[in-house]
């Protein structure tokens, strides 16, 4: 395996699109697809039809996971996860958000991204099933 520039063992990849409104946030946790692993809970939510460009990605830590140094150390591994498995299962026009859990500050990092290509996968299966809507959400008849 060869070393990039950087001195790491990984090739130099473009760092995927990213989340940066909290309503984007938001709309991923509301939607209701998500997926559990060890490290994290995985959201997803699929934006509008009229955009369907790159994938984009958001982390969460929150204080309750660890303190302000362990906080910053997962987000910074969940993000070279998944610049390193250059999230190939993600679809385009997708919003997906990681939420991390304790476990992603000592899980080893192959576990990390072995898990991250899994969730991806299954949401991307999951959202190919059409969902039957909640009757709640149905329009009333004039």
């Amino acid at each position: 395996m060869t070393d990039d520039a950087s001195g790491g063992p990984f090739p130099s990849l473009a760092p995927p699109e990213r989340l940066r409104r909290r309503s984007d946030y938001l709309r991923a946790a509301q939607s209701g697809q998500s997926r559990q692993s060890r490290a994290f809970k995985l959201q997803m939510a699929m934006r509008d039809e009229k955009s369907l460009g790159a994938p984009r990605f958001g982390f969460t830590v929150t204080k309750k996971v660890a303190g302000a140094v362990g906080r910053n150390r997962i987000r910074r591994r969940l993000k070279e996860a998944l610049r390193v498995s250059g999230a190939l299962a993600a679809r385009p026009g997708r919003d997906y958000v990681f939420v991390a859990r304790r476990a992603a500050l000592t899980e080893p990092f192959s576990n990390l991204v072995t898990q991250m290509a899994d969730g991806l996968a299954r949401l991307g299966r999951l959202d190919a099933i059409p969902r039957p809507q909640n009757p709640k959400n149905r329009p009333v008849a004039p």
